[in-house]
Order: C-alpha cells, then sequence, then structure tokens
C-alpha cells in the first residue's frame, strides 16, 4: 500500500470552505483530504440554544476547544458542564455526548476523524453567495440518514439544565 503524503497549505482568515446547518456555520479548516487522512478540523459559529443531542459514535474521537462563548457538554452520562473561552473536551470514540451553546452565540474548534468530518459535510449545506447562510434547508430525514450511514447512533434529547 502507497502511503499519500499531505501537502502542507496555508489558510488565511475567510478561505476555508464554509457550510451551513441552520443558523450553524461550519468552516472546513483541514478535511481527510488535505490532511491525507490524519485528521479533521472545523471552525463552527453557533447561536444561543443550537444543540447537538446525546448520540455515540463508536469509530471516531472528537475533541472540541471553546474559542469564544459558553457552550454545556453532556459527556458520558454527566449533567451540563457550561464552559467557556479556553475549555477542552475530549470524547473518545463510543461514550455517549451532546452539547448546547449556552451563550448568545459561541465559537469552537472541533478535531475529529476524516471520517467523522464527512459526517459534517454530508449533514451541512453550500453557503450562499459571499458565505452567508443558504436559503435552502436540507429535505427531512436526512441528517439521520446521514447518521445510519456514518455509524453515529442517536440516544436520546439533551437534559433541559435551563442554560
Amino acid at each position: 500500500m502507497t502511503e499519500v503524503a499531505a501537502r502542507p497549505y496555508v489558510l488565511a482568515g475567510g478561505e476555508a470552505t464554509v457550510r451551513w446547518l441552520g443558523d450553524t456555520s461550519t468552516a472546513f479548516l483541514a478535511t481527510g483530504d488535505s490532511t491525507a487522512g490524519a485528521f479533521a478540523l472545523v471552525d463552527e459559529r453557533a447561536r444561543k440554544g443550537e444543540a447537538v443531542p446525546l448520540h455515540r459514535h463508536v469509530e471516531d474521537l472528537e475533541a472540541f476547544y471553546v474559542v469564544e462563548g459558553q457552550v454545556s457538554f453532556f459527556v458520558d452520562g454527566a449533567s451540563g458542564r457550561a464552559v467557556g473561552a479556553g475549555s477542552f473536551v475530549y470524547v473518545p470514540p463510543g461514550v455517549v455526548h451532546g452539547f448546547r451553546v449556552a451563550s448568545e452565540t459561541a465559537r469552537y474548534l472541533i478535531l475529529t476523524t476524516p471520517h467523522h468530518g464527512a459526517f459534517y459535510e454530508a449533514i451541512t449545506l453550500p453557503s450562499g453567495p459571499a458565505g452567508e447562510r443558504p436559503t435552502g434547508s436540507l429535505p427531512d430525514g436526512h441528517i439521520r440518514k446521514a447518521a445510519v450511514e456514518f455509524g453515529i447512533e442517536f440516544v436520546g434529547p439533551l437534559p433541559d439544565t435551563g442554560d
């Protein structure tokens, strides 16, 4: 088997490919293709209340770094823990987790596997002209279908913590 070497690259602010899920923007800083399968890194910006329900993915790890705002993380059965800028959360493969944006806005980086990075691409829409939120939406059931394809199991809603 021949390994393909990743080519070095530099992305200046605003050069990453941006995709959207509702009001959440996802900038793809690194993908499996750009890192020769080493990792994926996305930069997400979301509004208060945006959330990912409790779920697990057996094959893929995720690590979160909060850049701005406050995000409540629910990991491995623990009640939500709101953390702010500079906080780091690591979720090994198979661990149930979810999160909710607790501040008016938040920005966080997600380091994950190329496989899970491809899931993010599959559940988002391309930006409209000039990078803004597109006017369309995903078809009903699209996220659940992609979750099955990428080995993600939704296990329930996030607890209501009054964030």
